[in-house]
Formats: structure tokens, C-alpha cells, sequence
């Protein structure tokens, strides 16, 4: 199986693919919940896993490796092979990351050279780092000469991060060198694959390697603690260099790379953003995705998101592992926390992100090899600030294809725009008009064809197909803003192809196995299917699930309640969901739990925790019912601070199991316990410190609470929820 590129895309036995790539980092999930994670990630439609090998993790006392745990990267690359998913890994030697040192062990830092310049003793130095990971994921290479190899999953390596633009050498042949050296080394090392990649934004450089993109709604490392200008992210646009649109600087500025050469690739679209101690950026599902679909929309034919899933830093034997302004660099981050509000929490949570961005990853599934063909048109690029203009883009061989439209940008508000008449490129397809309000972004197909039917123009958005050959309907989806009044299509040529429109909201909990069957849950669970073709129904709320095409029997622990219609269109066949519910619901009965507040200490509150009678039903379950189908619980920590530590008190010593840094009072602490049902942790004696948040305190806070003195910390409540996963045994 042969990976290569052209000047357009990634290519896979000569046939073009869009892929979604998502970046998990396997040192900061429990080893347990790996698959899990991953299974949860290919629901969300990534193809691709990303993910750094952090030296610092690995070798953090030089000479002592450690690949045990969570830092198994050989047990990792099992998993990732074992859900037939590929790897593209980024093997640094710098990763930055949000850890200390950028990854690079203390060690490093006191050899008798400078890292990340051409000194051959610092290439001597990596080399024996890129040799160690070799031994750890040798088997799992695909190596293009060697068709035995064809179906291994790490498909790509990326040398390096950000070099010349955060850190390295800037000067370019130095650099170019640099970036070339470590490619012939990582060859050397016996990487041999079909694509190597390397950051390509802010001037850095890639000596030749296959450039992969950014883009962040916002900047959480941005010194400053005011709200900031609107990102040019948000913006259509034929730069990729996202950190130059709208600047007074010339196309392509700050690009070391050939843009006629290279197809327009990311690797860090933020999926979400981890708050920093002096920026508490709150990163929701509207600001991530409207992001991504602009990228879309700008010929993007690569979404690579940072992070994907988010996760928890592990121990250090030396010290803690996380960025800070002690090591030098700009941020103050949690000890504990790497949650990045990522599609997938730290605690393994599937947030509205991933809702969102799965609309777009099941829409490349379906469409991307023809997408990938379609380049990117835009009439008027608009500025940043610009919040008056019409944001529009064309994906269009000038005959056919899709109009992208944008009226969102995170913190401002858009102007209206009333019976907008969107027309094809060409302007000889004219849609019905619709109002485009503030918030809107969606993206429209004209003159395409779905099987033998032709759409000259819909008002709704593809979604995926559903059921088999026999029974197949295209799925679309409504907007939310939408006033067609169930009028969505204007057909050309009709053929007997059935179309499905959903709701928004059906449309962001629909999941699609592999089968082509289509389930639709609320928005307090999701469908996954395993890697024994199993149906897991993961819910916090026992309700209802929706299938289509109708299952052959009704499965064990579940009833059929009857059909729905889902189809939103006029004057279409009806769709018919069958409806089912567990046979039995309501929540589990969980052991109680206390607080009790200790003491306060220099602002500090202090409280007792005893949660051990919950995560003892985790360990052994309260019931038979709680057995089989507990999945998880989460404690949710309502309080007021600047942050939070949750300790572990034995023999009088405290030890930190997880932090937090405050967002607001409206973002509570919400803590999974499943990971902690297998440890020998003491969940009877947890003590919760409060640290007090300042009325003068030099933070961004999108909302702060109301102060009665100079601060402030105090816990508000602490509650508890449970998770529950069903399996259906068969996927037909």
C-alpha cells in the first residue's frame, strides 16, 4: 500500500484520499483506556492518529529508558494496529508540547553542545534517541519497499517541530541543513516510510519535507490578559500561514517552502486549547469547528487537529513534566492536566467538539477524494476585522461543487445578512435566498451528482450515506438557523436515490459504523463500534437510540418502541428510524461520598474528600445491573479559585493526583474515576486545596465571578454522575 503526494494531495495507491488526523499523546492516557480513546477517535471520523514520542518522558535519567506503563509506545502502536487505524509519528527530537524543556531531558541541556543546531555531537546524541524508538515500533512501519509491510499503520514520520520558528537555527541554510540531517538520520535509524513531514508555519523550515499547517482560534500563550483581535483563521484565504493573514505583509510571507509544490496539509488545527495560568481561554465546539470548516472551505485537504484527545501528565522522577516560566519558557501550566478542552477530555469525555467536527469528517469520508480535486476560489478575501463582509469561498471546477460561507468569528458579533442569493462559481446555478445570520457557517453543494441524481443546488449540508447497496440514502443536514421551510433541494435529473435530511442536532449525534448503518443518540451518549463489530451505546442518560437500516432482531437487554421519521425534507420519502431503549434505565445507585471542610491557609481552603465508596462501585460494582453496564463516574467540582489540587494523604504526606485551573463558575472540575478502579490509590483521605483567585489578579478570565473582599476560595458543591455503557453483539 503506497503513500505519496503531489502539488494537490495525499495519495494512496495513486487514488487520492482526505484524511482526518488527530493527535493523542499515549504517555498522557492510562495504558487502560488507550483503545478506548482510539476506538472513540475513529468514531469521530480520524483516519489518522498523531502523536509525539516525548524524550523527556522516555529518557528522563540519561541511559534509562523507560517503555513501561503509559509509556509503552511498542503496546501503543498494538492498539492503533489493532483498530486498523494509520500513524503518522512525530518523533521530534524537539516536540514542545506544553513540556518541560520541550521534551528535551534536563540532561540534555548540560552536554558540553547546543541542542538543535549543527553540532555533530547533538546529531550523535539524537541519533541514539531516534535509534531507541525505532526498536520500539520497527514492526509496525510501512515501509513502501516492502509490500509485506503494506498494511502496517505508521504510514509518516515528522522530523522536528517548529524549527526556525520557535527555537533552532533561523539563518536558512543552517536551518535547511539541520531539518535535512535529521531526515537522513531517522532513514538511517531504519525509518523508512512514505511520508515525512514538517511543521511549516512561522518561517520554519522543512528541508524539503512535506509541510503541514496550524491554525488556533485563539492564543492561549499570547502574553497578554485582554481579550485579542479577531483571528485571521476565520477568514477564506490562500495564505496557509495563519499567523500572517491580514498583517501588512506580502502573500506568503514567513514561508520557507515552494506553495505550488506542496499540497495545502494541516497537522495542528486546534482542536480545542489548553488554558495557560495567565490566559484562561475557553475553547467551545463553534469556535473549533467554524475554524475548521473555514480551512475546509480555503483548500485545506488535510485536517490534522492538536489535540484530539486530551490527557494527563505522567510522574516525573526528577520533576514535574509540564511547561512552566521556571524552565524558561512563556507559561505557567497545570502540573497534572493536559485537557486541552480537546473533542475527547482528559477523563475520556466525548465533548460537543467532536459532534461538531465529526460533520465534517464523515462528509471528507464520504466526498474527500473528489473534494481533494476541487481547488479553492474566493471572489473577495476579507480581512479579520472586517465583520461586516460576506465571508464566502468556492470548492468548484467552475462548473460544480460547494459554496463555504463563515459568519462566525469566536467573541464578536457578525452582521446579518438578509436574502443572500448564493450562485455557483459560474454564476449560471443561483440558489434560493436565505438569511445568513450572525453565528451561521455552513457550506452548500450545486451541480453535484449523488448516484444518478443531479442537485443543482441544495440548501443543506452532505452529511455521509447510510444503509447498503440495495437501500442506500444520502444524508444531509439542516442548519440551525435555517429558513427554507423544508424546501432543500432543486433537482435536475432525479434518479430513485432517497435523501435524508436531519436536524443539526440529529446530524451531531448521528454515528455511522462501518456497515453503513446510522445511529442517532441524544446528546448524553454515543455510538462506537469496536473492533469486534460490536455497537457500544456509552450514555449518562439511558435514552433512546434511532437506527437505521432497522437491526434483523432486537438485541438482548433491549425493546423496540416503534419507527420514526427523520426526514426534515418536503416532499421526500419518508426515512423510518427504528426506535429502542434499554429495557432497563434509570441511573445506578452509587455508594455515598462526603466533604468537610478542613482549614484555610494563606487564602488556601482546604477541604476532606471521601470518595472511596465510588470508586469502589467501579471495582466491584453495587449491583448486578451496575456490573454489567457502570462504565465510569465523574465528580463534578463546583468551586471558585484560581485553581485546584486533588491529594492523596498517606502517613501524613500528601501527594498530587490531578489539578485544575479555574475557567469560570459556569465550567466546573469534572473528574472521571474509572482510571483509579485498578490502582491501590486511597480514595478515603483525598484532600482538595482551594488557591485563591485575586480580585487584582493579571489573568484572562471570560467571565469573572462577583468578589465580596480582594478573593476568593470556596467549594460550592461537589456532585456525582454516571456513565453506563451497553453493548449491542452484533452489527448486521
Amino acid at each position: 500500500m503506497a503513500y505519496s503526494f503531489d502539488s494537490i494531495s495525499i495519495l494512496k495507491d495513486g487514488k487520492r484520499i482526505f484524511p482526518v488526523m488527530g493527535e493523542i499523546h499515549y504517555s498522557r492516557v492510562p495504558r487502560s483506556e488507550w483503545k478506548e480513546r482510539l476506538l472513540k477517535m475513529k468514531a469521530g471520523g480520524v483516519t489518522i492518529v498523531s502523536a509525539y514520542v516525548i524524550w523527556i518522558h522516555h529518557e528522563e535519567i540519561e541511559g534509562e529508558y523507560d517503555w513501561s506503563g503509559n509509556r509503552d509506545l511498542r503496546a501503543f502502536m498494538q492498539e492503533v494496529a489493532g483498530c486498523k487505524m494509520k500513524m503518522l509519528l512525530r518523533i521530534g527530537p524537539w516536540s514542545h508540547g506544553e513540556v518541560r524543556n520541550g521534551g528535551f531531558p534536563d540532561w540534555l541541556l548540560k552536554k558540553d553542545f547546543e541542542p538543535r543546531t549543527n553540532d555533530e555531537k547533538y546529531f550523535e546524541t539524537v541519533k541514539n534517541w531516534y535509534k531507541k524508538i525505532y526498536e520500539e515500533v520497527s514492526e509496525f512501519i510501512c515501509n513502501p519497499e516492502d509490500d509485506s509491510t503494506k498494511e502496517n499503520p505508521i504510514i509518516g514520520v515528522q522530523i522536528e517541530n517548529e524549527y526556525g520558528h520557535c527555537g533552532g537555527l533561523y539563518e536558512k541554510e543552517g536551518g535547511e541543513s539541520h531539518m535535512r540531517r535529521l531526515q537522513k538520520i531517522a532513514k538511517e535509524c531504519g525509518f523508512n516510510v512514505s511520508l515525512y513531514t514538517a511543521t511549516g508555519w512561522g518561517g520554519a523550515w522543512t528541508g524539503g519535507m512535506l509541510p503541514v499547517m496550524g491554525g488556533y482560534c485563539d492564543a492561549p500563550w499570547d502574553q497578554r490578559t485582554t481579550e485579542i483581535e479577531p483571528s485571521g483563521n476565520y477568514t477564506f484565504t490562500h495564505e496557509r500561514n495563519d499567523h500572517n493573514i491580514g498583517s501588512d505583509h506580502g502573500f506568503g510571507y514567513g514561508i520557507t517552502f515552494d506553495l505550488e509544490k506542496f499540497p495545502y496539509l494541516t497537522a495542528e488545527l486546534g482542536g480545542g486549547l489548553q488554558v495557560t495560568g495567565h490566559r484562561r481561554t475557553i475553547a467551545t465546539s463553534r469556535d473549533i469547528a467554524a475554524v475548521a470548516l473555514t480551512k475546509l472551505g480555503s483548500g485545506c485537504n488535510l485536517l490534522g487537529f492538536y489535540m484530539y484527545c486530551g490527557g494527563t501528565n505522567p510522574e516525573g522522577k526528577l520533576t514535574t513534566l509540564q511547561e512552566s516560566t521556571a524552565t524558561g519558557y512563556l507559561n505557567n501550566l497545570p502540573v497534572k492536566s493536559y485537557d486541552f478542552r480537546a473533542p475527547i477530555r482528559e477523563f475520556g469525555q466525548v465533548s460537543d467538539t467532536l459532534r461538531e467536527l465529526k460533520l465534517l469528517s464523515y462528509f471528507t469520508a464520504e466526498w474527500g477524494e473528489d473534494l481533494c480535486t476541487l481547488p479553492c476560489e474566493i471572489p473577495s478575501e476579507v480581512r479579520p476585522d472586517d465583520l461586516t463582509s460576506l465571508r464566502y469561498a468556492y470548492r468548484s471546477d467552475k462548473k460544480r461543487g460547494y459554496v463555504f460561507v463563515n459568519n462566525y468569528v469566536r467573541h464578536q458579533k457578525m452582521a446579518v445578512h438578509k436574502a443572500v442569493q448564493l450562485q455557483s462559481y459560474d454564476k449560471n446555478t443561483v440558489f434560493p435566498k436565505t438569511d445568513v445570520m450572525d453565528g451561521d457557517f455552513f457550506f452548500f453543494p450545486f451541480n453535484m451528482t449523488y448516484g444518478k441524481t443531479l442537485v443543482k443546488t441544495a440548501s443543506v449540508t452532505p452529511l455521509t450515506k447510510a444503509g447498503n447497496d440495495k437501500n442506500k440514502v444520502f444524508v444531509f443536514y439542516s442548519r440551525e438557523n435555517d429558513n427554507s421551510a423544508g424546501n432543500f433541494f432543486d433537482f435536475g435529473e432525479k434518479g430513485t436515490e432517497q435523501f435524508l435530511v436531519l436536524s443539526k442536532k440529529d446530524a451531531l449525534n448521528s454515528w455511522r459504523m462501518s456497515d453503513g448503518r446510522l445511529i442517532i443518540t441524544d446528546s448524553d451518549s454515543y455510538a462506537v463500534e469496536n473492533e469486534n463489530k460490536e455497537i457500544e451505546i456509552t450514555t449518562r442518560s439511558d435514552g433512546e437510540i434511532f437506527v437505521y437500516p432497522d437491526l434483523e432482531k432486537t438485541p438482548s437487554g433491549w425493546k423496540k418502541t416503534g419507527f420514526v421519521n427523520k426526514n426534515s425534507a418536503k416532499d421526500l420519502d419518508e426515512v423510518l428510524f427504528a426506535c429502542y431503549e434499554p429495557e432497563k434505565n434509570g441511573g445506578v445507585e452509587v455508594s455515598a461520598y462526603s466533604t468537610e471542610k478542613i482549614t484555610e491557609e494563606n487564602g488556601s481552603a482546604f477541604y476532606k474528600l471521601d470518595l472511596s465508596g465510588l470508586v469502589e462501585n467501579l471495582r466491584s460494582g453495587s449491583s448486578d445491573e451496575c456490573k454489567t453496564n457502570l462504565n465510569d463516574i465523574f465528580v463534578s467540582v463546583s468551586y471558585t479559585g484560581d485553581s485546584a489540587n486533588l491529594y492523596e494523604v498517606k502517613d501524613g504526606e500528601k501527594k498530587l493526583l490531578l489539578d485544575h485551573f479555574y475557567l469560570g463558575e459556569d465550567f466546573p472540575w469534572e473528574i472521571g474515576l474509572k482510571r483509579f478502579a485498578e490502582g491501590k490509590t486511597d480514595f478515603s483521605n483525598l484532600v482538595l486545596e482551594i488557591l485563591p483567585l485575586k480580585k487584582d489578579a493579571k489573568l484572562y478570565l471570560e467571565k469573572w465571578p462577583a468578589f465580596d473582599g480582594q478573593q476568593i476560595a470556596a467549594l460550592h458543591s461537589v456532585s456525582c454522575e454516571t456513565e453506563k455503557k451497553y453493548t449491542i453483539s452484533f452489527v448486521n
